[in-house]
């Protein structure tokens, strides 16, 4: 029974906390996890929060976890910039990581995370949930199939508007110590599914915009907005597909949406992650008569859908998207094999995003390497 701490329980601390709950009773396959020693901010909060998600015991000092011969593995779920010291010292302290992504706000902090990694011989793993998707899964067995002919255009783009509102105050996600803007906090999902679908980036050509020069601050006055709210990217991929990549936390009306056109020789599907249990398959091999998009509904024929629900159309949701990840994680700490972004390849990720960073600083297609 693997013995777990947490450090961090806003938003996607508790996404881990019912993840880890509920793992073992989703999937029999994986032994039920001990839920021991969370991390906050304060000793009170801590309490509080390990009474409400389930552990044994709370902290208020991130290390006491780290420390805590008990703990076998931590769920790692801070902002960005606190990322690499506290991954580092849980790797150093012998412990396996899930850690949320991005991996840093730098690259170079970033590869020191990727060295810990390998030098510890934990598993360490990264946060891309939405590579789970039932619904993803099947479009990366149709892709091998080939059954939309040869694919020559990927169209990717990711909105939401938690940022669209221009009399919202400052907050750390505006501040540049917590990376580019939406190139890094958001452009790393849809790059996870573009390596899980497709493979490497190979070169790209990026553009990035601030809406808003400046928000106003909780104390009074105004403070300038340090990073990027949008950003659109051209891409070659390794494979030959060409691509592009817009991502914008500023859309008016848009929740959580991560939209796919895949576009090939004998047919194209569509995919949005705000219909998360559908997507849409045109196939040249219809009859032009009925030629159109059909809506396929996600199913138990959908893995591993089924490991839920035993009906279709009753659909899925964004933690279940994380009890698979956290099965596929426990899956890999007992050396089975496992669809996750484990430290390696999610630092090409981030290669590909500082890439992105790098064209947009100086006006130039550049290289991924």
């Amino acid at each position: 029974m693997v013995a777990v701490g947490l450090i961090g329980t806003g938003f996607m601390g508790k996404c881990h906390a019912i993840a880890w709950n509920a793992v073992g009773t989703v999937f029999p396959d994986v032994e039920k996890p001990r839920l021991v020693h969370l991390g906050e901010v304060n000793d009170e909060l801590a309490r509080r929060k390990a009474g409400e998600f389930g552990f044994a015991k709370g902290s208020g000092d991130w290390r006491a976890v780290v420390n805590d011969p008990e703990v076998e593995i931590v769920s790692l779920t801070t902002p960005n910039q606190f990322h690499p010291e506290m991954a580092i010292a849980i790797l150093e302290a012998g412990k396996h990581l899930w850690c949320e992504k991005p991996m840093a706000p730098g690259f170079a902090e970033a590869e020191a995370m990727a060295k810990a990694a390998k030098a510890s011989g934990k598993v360490a793993v990264l946060g891309y949930n939405y590579i789970q998707n039932p619904a993803i899964r099947h479009i990366g067995a149709l892709l091998e199939e080939k059954i939309i002919g040869d694919v020559n255009l990927v169209r990717i783009e990711m909105d939401e508007d938690f940022m669209a509102d221009p009399e919202a105050l400052f907050f750390w996600k505006h501040e540049a110590a917590s990376g580019y803007g939406a190139l890094d906090d958001f452009a790393v999902h849809p790059l996870s599914l573009i390596k899980a679908l497709f493979g490497r980036v190979s070169r790209v050509m990026c553009d990035m915009v601030k809406p808003y020069a400046d928000r106003k601050l909780a104390s009074g006055g105004r403070r300038a907005v340090e990073t990027y709210d949008i950003a659109s990217v051209l891409m070659h991929l390794e494979n030959g597909v060409a691509g592009t990549l817009l991502v914008n936390r500023s859309a008016w009306g848009r929740k959580g949406r991560i939209a796919i056109q895949i576009f090939g020789s004998k047919g194209s599907i569509l995919y949005d992650q705000e219909r998360m249990n559908e997507f849409q398959l045109y196939l040249i091999a219809d009859r032009p008569t009925e030629q159109g998009y059909r809506t396929v509904l996600v199913a138990p024929h959908h893995k591993p859908y089924d490991s839920f629900l035993p009906a279709p159309g009753h659909g899925l949701g964004f933690n279940d998207l994380k009890m698979i990840e956290c099965r596929e994680l426990l899956m890999r700490i007992a050396g089975k094999p496992a669809r996750i972004i484990d430290f390696d390849e999610g630092l090409e990720i981030e290669r590909t995003v500082h890439a992105m960073a790098r064209s947009f600083q100086e006006q130039r297609w550049v290289d991924v390497r």
